[in-house]
């Protein structure tokens, strides 16, 4: 027997990149399940095996793990077209 929602989730299928309403009370498939990572959304919120893996797979910070990794590099701004002058560009000139 699979976990069982305690709510309604939507997710997004990986395999047809369509949203899927999961009712309250349905126990979705396992490659569903994995995308459902919050222990609210599960009965006595327990998460199941898949939705655990994802859930420590994911970096909860959102930082990358390469810390190697430079900034982006500032660049100047671009000056006008040849021919072009700042009124052209609806700065006023300034």
């Amino acid at each position: 027997m699979g976990a069982r929602l305690a709510a309604t989730v939507y997710v997004t299928d990986p395999d047809t990149h369509q949203t899927v309403r999961l009712d309250e009370g349905s126990e979705p498939d396992t490659r569903l399940a994995a995308l459902i990572t919050n222990p609210a959304a599960w009965e006595d919120s327990n998460l199941p095996a898949a939705a655990k893996q994802a859930a420590d797979s994911s970096d909860p910070t959102g930082e990358d793990d390469d810390a190697d990794t430079k900034p982006a590099a500032k660049r100047a701004a671009r000056k006008p077209a040849r021919g072009r002058t700042a009124a052209d560009e609806g700065t006023g000139g300034q």
